[in-house]
């Protein structure tokens, strides 16, 4: 019987015997053949499909990079440049003061009593004035007309940047001169800060001089405004005050030059008293009369006599009386000095103590007047302002502006954010699409 295997060791398949065609066996090795032509096939596919898409990438790349030049790396470039070569020094002044006011109360020698004294409220209101008044085109108007900043600023070497172009309107100069000039102010200890900026320390230093100054003459002139006005309404009642007791006092003096009696009160004394001793001289004259009767005739002289002097004795009283007063209810009472000549004692001494009362009335509120006046002096004297300088201005030996570092590395960074939002939303409209 022959062995089915072969020399090599293969097993021989022997034919099937109902004629069907025989299927062949692949051989490994043909099978990792066509492996690898079916991998290169996708390889080339692959291959042709990426260059197909490359000079899309390619353009999509480019605009990336370009921009990031454009936003970038030439503005940083350019401004890191133009801040180490060209830009100029700039010279800074300080100087701190505040608004400051007197108290009368307060004794303050040291100068911790300093920041004691005033109204808080005042003060800080007055400290914002100030402020707005350093920052204003007043401000820089007298700044320009003492220093000429179109000088003091001119642009040096080529640095239009940071220097001021002369000619300019009012407005511009006016945003040029608040970023030289920068005021800071604490509301708690009420100190307001200055700083003035220039190419040269000495003019920093004159125009910071310059704009304390300034600054002390309007506080002078504000404190001496509240204090008139403070005043005012004192000294105009001081003039009223005056002028009643004036009338009252010259009402006075016509009722005494016209009734020709300095003190009506005592003349009225006096001639009641008068009243009253011819009263009793006549009651003594009628008791002599009674007497005289019940010793001889009626004709006899002596009673004659007795009743004439009874008679004139009584017309003199009624004169008297009738001069004291009328009588009568409806009788005239004088009421200005040109009534007197037809008027009595009672109606004179009416009017007489009507002038005194006013007279009285006008020298009180007179002195309540003064009073008041005194009492407003005091209390404006106690509220006035004045401007009190901590920190004369500095002369500055080292430039501390422009800060070439911080400025090359906040046009580096606004031009990478710039950059990065760009390129977020391009991507972000890309995948969106």
């Amino acid at each position: 019987m022959a062995n089915p295997d072969n020399a090599a060791g293969s097993k021989i398949t022997p034919p099937k015997q109902d004629g069907a065609p025989a299927k062949v066996k692949q051989h490994p090795n043909v099978r990792i053949l066509e492996g690898l032509l079916d991998e290169n096939k996708k390889t080339a596919k692959e291959v042709r499909r990426k260059k197909k898409l490359s000079p899309l990438l390619k353009l999509r790349h480019m605009i990336m990079i370009a921009g990031f030049l454009m936003l970038v790396a030439i503005p940083s470039t350019l401004a890191s440049l133009y801040l180490a070569f060209i830009a100029q020094d700039q010279y800074h002044s300080s100087a701190s003061f505040a608004v400051r006011s007197i108290n009368s109360s307060v004794g303050a020698t040291d100068i911790l009593g300093v920041f004691s004294q005033g109204s808080a409220s005042t003060t800080v209101a007055d400290s914002y004035i100030l402020i707005d008044y350093l920052l204003s085109e007043r401000m820089l108007q007298e700044v320009d007309e003492k220093f000429d900043l179109d000088a003091v600023y001119a642009p040096r070497g080529g640095d239009y940047f940071f220097g001021l172009v002369g000619g300019q309107p009012i407005e511009d100069k006016l945003d040029y001169w608040r970023k030289m000039v920068s005021v800071n102010f604490d509301y708690t200890s009420g100190i307001v800060q200055l700083q003035v900026k220039a190419f040269e320390p000495n003019q920093a230093q004159a125009i910071a001089s310059f704009m304390l100054a300034k600054s002390e003459s309007l506080i002078n002139q504000l404190s001496s405004k509240a204090h008139d006005e403070s005043l005012r309404l004192a000294r105009e009642e001081i003039i009223i005050a005056e002028k009643r007791l004036t009338d009252a006092r010259m009402a006075l003096r016509e009722f005494r030059d016209v009734s020709q009696d300095v003190d009506p009160v005592e003349g009225a004394k006096l001639a009641v008293q008068l009243v009253a001793g011819m009263e009793q001289e006549l009651a003594k004259l009628n008791a002599d009369l009674e007497v005289a009767r019940s010793q001889m005739a009626e004709d006899t002289p002596r009673i004659r006599v007795i009743k004439t002097q009874i008679s004139a004795l009584e017309s003199r009283i009624e004169a008297e009386k009738q001069r004291l007063g009328s009588g009568t209810a409806g009788a005239k009472t004088a009421r200005t000095s040109q009534d007197l000549s037809a008027s009595d004692v009672s109606g004179r001494l009416q009017l007489y103590e009507k002038l005194e009362l006013e007279r009285e009335f006008g020298e009180r509120t007179y002195a309540a007047a003064l009073a008041s006046l005194e009492k407003a002096r005091i209390d404006a004297t106690g509220k006035q302002r004045y401007l009190a300088v901590f920190i004369e201005p500095t002369l500055s030996q080292m430039a501390q502006y422009p800060n070439r570092l911080l400025g090359a590395f906040l046009v580096f960074l606004g031009g990478l954010f710039l950059w990065g939002m760009g390129t977020l939303g391009y991507y972000n409209i890309r995948d969106r699409a």
